[in-house]
């Protein structure tokens, strides 16, 4: 009975948190396949991983340390952070390996890292319930859910952020250092984050240092959300910068360009559905997003991967969709 109320209070709240990630990716949206696929990456994959490597780690720290406390405190502030930010951070390189031309923008590393951090929470969390249940009943395992999918629920998602900025990094740069040290460190700061939190919450002593815990965190993820509205905003100066072009040789309008860099389309897309033109328009505005990137990649690094090609072909499925693009 109680894992029938423990799969849903865990995956419907991570299902609406993913949503909410892939309503910031305003103007090129990533493959909602390959969001998925990342999101099962974190949810099961990853966590079939941490479970093995975190049992080996258990087993030497057991071995070496002979202490029950500063076990669980290795365990905590060690083995957790390590493990699962490696094994929710190997979603995120195998997008930028296999899917490389989906991987445009920083913004696009911060997404795939936040999935994936997603999925592993909704798996982890099911967990987590069903043991306070097993402690202390429904009463433990909705103050549990209060703390994991309130209090917390933007923790898993803010650490591999991280790692994924960290491959964006080296993915929009060219310098050779960067592209092989970024993902690094972007790494090792979702582990910091990780084992701060943890090893915050194992030497909680009071309210008051919990309360302390709790605005730091949010604080943090605060800051995060700003530094992302503000890559948002870069993007938009992105599609004004590459599309302006597209205008002056005609393939759009300047009412499609003005949609194209609104931060909002809602009223182009309900247009659209109301006229039966949905599917055109949100594909149009998708491909103008996708030349976009693919310009500016362009710029920086040359034919990189057909670039060149790519962009020829998005022109022409422009084209082809805008006579029945909504604006």
């Amino acid at each position: 009975m109680a894992i029938l109320a423990a799969i849903p209070m865990a995956f419907i709240p991570a299902f609406f948190f993913s949503w909410f990630i892939y309503w910031l990716d305003r103007y090129e949206k990533e493959p909602r396949w390959l969001l998925l696929a990342t999101f099962f990456w974190g949810g099961f994959v990853a966590i079939i991983g941490t479970l093995i490597i975190a049992t080996i780690f258990e087993i030497g720290f057991s071995i070496v340390l002979n202490d029950a406390v500063l076990e669980d405190i290795a365990g905590g502030s060690i083995t957790a952070p390590l493990v699962e930010e490696f094994m929710k951070g190997l979603a995120v390189m195998i997008v930028f390996f296999m899917f490389r031309k989906e991987f445009d923008s920083i913004l696009d590393g911060i997404i795939y890292g936040g999935i994936a951090g997603l999925g592993f929470a909704a798996t982890e969390n099911v967990f987590y319930f069903l043991g306070q249940y097993n402690d202390a009943g429904w009463a433990g395992m909705f103050t549990n859910f209060a703390l994991r999918v309130g209090v917390f629920a933007w923790g898993h998602p803010f650490y591999t952020a991280f790692t994924g900025l960290g491959f964006a990094v080296a993915r929009t740069n060219r310098n050779v250092l960067v592209k092989f040290a970024a993902p690094v460190i972007g790494y090792f700061l979702a582990v910091f984050a990780h084992t701060f939190h943890n090893t915050s919450l194992l030497f909680v002593s009071g309210l008051g240092s919990f309360a302390l815990i709790v605005l730091l965190e949010w604080a943090g993820w605060l800051i995060f959300l700003g530094f992302i509205i503000w890559l948002i905003r870069h993007e938009q100066g992105l599609l004004k910068k590459h599309l302006r072009e597209e205008v002056s040789n005609g393939l759009i309008s300047e009412a499609q360009f003005t949609t194209a860099v609104s931060f909002f389309q809602f009223n182009a897309r309900m247009a659209a559905l109301s006229g039966g033109a949905y599917k055109a328009t949100d594909h149009f505005y998708q491909y103008l997003g996708e030349l976009a990137h693919k310009k500016e990649q362009y710029e920086k690094f040359g034919d990189e991967r057909g670039n060149a090609a790519i962009i020829q072909k998005h022109r022409e499925s422009i084209r082809a969709l805008a006579p029945k693009a909504k604006t």
